[in-house]
């Protein structure tokens, strides 16, 4: 068998298993949602983010050389920039947003603690008691998300890193070329969260316009920009553990537009406050283009 022929035999073998484990994994969770378990069902969530790197493990894929070791020699602005410009691109995207859309802003936390039911209206009141505005506690909260929360998100976004850059951006870049390359690995990564927005409106609801075939093209317009800083941040460190931190980062930034937002923001979704809308996203995904570009490049001047 030919080294190609193989390549794409493992490559088939890795994305076969790593669909079939978190679809299956995602139909769990919307029949969590249709019976009250949200809870557990984000768990699940939280779970599924391994699945890559078991679908590599299955697939006799080898970690090693994935670069488990730290390697901070050299590397500390490539650990900077993962740490924190998606902290300060998300900040950037939402005030794109609540300065087109000011109506839809809300420090007082009412609608997304009555969102989330009588937990929600105890945990604001708890708030007040302790003399804390719902404005500073996100402040507070957006603290952690920029100094501490990429470290502890780190922690399950290493089993996506494993997969995805780890082992299939590689191979796709490999065979398809760099841009080709990540932009596919993008799409796969996007389809790959499809069921949960088709079945519990996963990142944007399901009032918008266009649900649920927007917001899956909307998502792999996300998955693709932040694919491609993953990418570049695990070419540059050599080191699975730096990407999975911008993973972290993403994730724990992403959430704290979304808790400033009054009811009039849900249809609108699709464009924000979140990253993974297309105004809030567009900080990302022009930083996403220039990144691509100068990689390219650098990658042309080598070949002369």
């Amino acid at each position: 068998m030919s080294e190609t022929k193989f390549t794409d035999r493992i490559l088939s073998k890795y994305l076969r298993w790593v669909f079939i484990i978190a679809w299956v994994i995602q139909v769990a969770i919307w029949m969590l949602y249709q019976n009250g378990g949200s809870a557990p069902g984000q768990l699940l969530m939280v779970l599924m983010m391994y699945v890559p790197l078991i679908a590599v493990l299955i697939s006799d894929i080898k970690l090693k050389g994935m670069g488990w070791i730290p390697k901070f020699k050299g590397n500390i602005g490539t650990l900077l920039f993962a740490w924190f410009a998606p902290s300060i691109l998300t900040l950037i995207g939402a005030v794109i947003y609540f300065a087109i859309f000011p109506g839809h802003l809300d420090l007082t936390g009412e609608y997304i603690m009555a969102s989330a039911g009588e937990n929600g209206a105890a945990a604001l009141e708890a708030l007040k008691a302790q003399g804390l505005s719902y404005s500073q506690y996100i402040l507070i909260s957006g603290a952690g998300a920029v100094l501490y929360v990429p470290i502890i998100n780190m922690i399950p976004a290493i089993g996506e890193e494993a997969g995805w850059r780890g082992y299939m951006y590689p191979v796709l870049k490999e065979k398809y070329g760099r841009t080709k390359g990540l932009i596919i690995g993008g799409i796969i990564w996007g389809i790959w969260h499809w069921p949960l927005i088709g079945f519990i409106g996963y990142e944007y609801g399901n009032e918008y316009f266009g649900f649920p075939i927007a917001g899956m093209l909307v998502f792999c317009i996300f998955t693709i920009a932040i694919g491609i800083l993953c990418d570049r941040v695990y070419e540059k460190s050599g080191c699975i553990w730096f990407p999975a931190i911008l993973h972290g980062s993403i994730n724990g930034a992403a959430t704290l537009p979304i808790a400033v937002c009054g009811p009039a923001a849900d249809p609108f979704r699709l464009l924000g406050p979140v990253p993974n809308g297309l105004l809030a996203g567009l900080p990302l995904i022009i930083t996403a283009v220039f990144v691509l570009g100068k990689s390219n490049e650098k990658d042309t001047i080598r070949e002369r």
